[in-house]
């Protein structure tokens, strides 16, 4: 993939991530300060690549999971984007802060999760998993069919058994859409990560959402709510 291809694709990424529909050349082309032409010739071999897709032919282009995937590796590999933002943070800081017990922390700290990121929250809490923001996944797009709704409720009601029978070993995991080890067809992507608690020395806190993810920001801020658990647990 050309230097141009990945600035494309992260662009498609990150556009379809805020307007939740499929990204035009046109847009592109007035980013880039090239013809529609030349967008829609790189497009085109980045779906050959398997990295966009056109969901019909009059359509622009949307991120595959193996889209996805890339970017996500690059956000990795850019250690300046591993900080949350400002306002993160000090939501972070402030739910965290005195909360209590530890039940009650992990808790709030699921909570601001689901305020900062807009999807559903969960975290492990001994043997139980809990969950919050169930209205913000089904009030996504993506979910407003039975069917997709049926995979996500498959993939929430083995999330904990899986947790506790896999273990995820990485302080950040992330699972994108059929990576996911359960409902791999529900177009979920799951972020996780994984801290030491008065519980376990593996519990874990994260978030459960669409595939359209402002990946930057959710994995930062679920990085460092797992980070500072472990700094007031």
């Amino acid at each position: 993939m050309t230097d141009r291809q990945q600035q494309i694709l992260r662009s498609i990424v990150e556009q379809y991530a805020e307007v939740a529909s499929p990204v035009g050349s046109s847009l592109l082309a007035r980013a880039f300060g090239v013809s529609s032409a030349t967008i829609r010739a790189e497009m085109a071999e980045l779906e050959r690549l398997g990295y966009i897709t056109q969901p019909h032919t009059s359509a622009g282009r949307m991120p595959t999971d193996k889209g996805y995937r890339f970017y996500v590796n690059s956000l990795a590999d850019e250690s300046e984007n591993n900080l949350p933002s400002a306002r993160g943070e000090r939501a972070l800081t402030a739910r965290l802060q005195d909360a209590g017990m530890p039940e009650r922390t992990i808790r709030n700290a699921v909570d601001t999760l689901v305020e900062l990121t807009h999807n559903l929250g969960l975290a492990t809490i001994g043997n139980q998993l809990y969950m919050s923001g169930l209205g913000n996944l089904f009030g996504q797009p993506e979910f407003m069919q039975s069917g997709q709704v049926q995979q996500v409720a498959q993939l929430l009601d083995n999330l904990e058994p899986w947790l506790r029978e896999a273990a995820p070993n990485e302080p950040l995991n992330v699972y994108i859409g059929r990576e996911n080890p359960i409902g791999r067809t529900a177009g979920c992507t799951l972020i996780i990560s994984r801290f030491h608690s008065p519980y376990s020395d593996r519990s874990y806190i994260g978030v459960l959402g669409p595939t359209r993810q402002n990946y930057r920001d959710v994995t930062n801020l679920v990085r460092r709510a797992g980070q500072a658990l472990e700094e007031v647990l």
